[in-house]
């Protein structure tokens, strides 16, 4: 089980990346239209600006049981702790253990 700081520090993070998702992508569309070096240095400043944790790649995976970062499996959005849980008891659909 995750702490709650971490677990609120996610969403947080989710929550500023929908907030800025519009302004960074505008900057990045007048990045990319600039030819020359010493502009898109200028803009870039203002990417930099922003709030880091608006950044998508600064978001964890987390399981939504538990919280667990590691050993997640984004079809089903659980850690593979739940995950093996879930299927021995028959709650997720078209699971099934493999025996051979």
């Amino acid at each position: 089980m995750a702490k709650k700081g971490m677990k609120e520090r996610e969403r947080k993070r989710t929550k500023l990346i929908t907030k800025y998702q519009l302004e960074r992508q505008k900057i990045k569309e007048t990045i990319n239209n600039h030819n020359s070096f010493d502009e898109q240095l200028k803009i870039q400043k203002k990417l930099q600006k922003l709030p880091r944790n608006s950044a998508p790649s600064r978001q964890r995976n987390r399981c939504w049981m538990t919280g667990r970062s590691r050993g997640f499996y984004r079809d089903f959005g659980l850690s593979r702790h739940v995950f093996r849980e879930m299927a021995h008891e028959c709650l997720l659909p078209g699971v099934t253990k493999s025996s051979w």
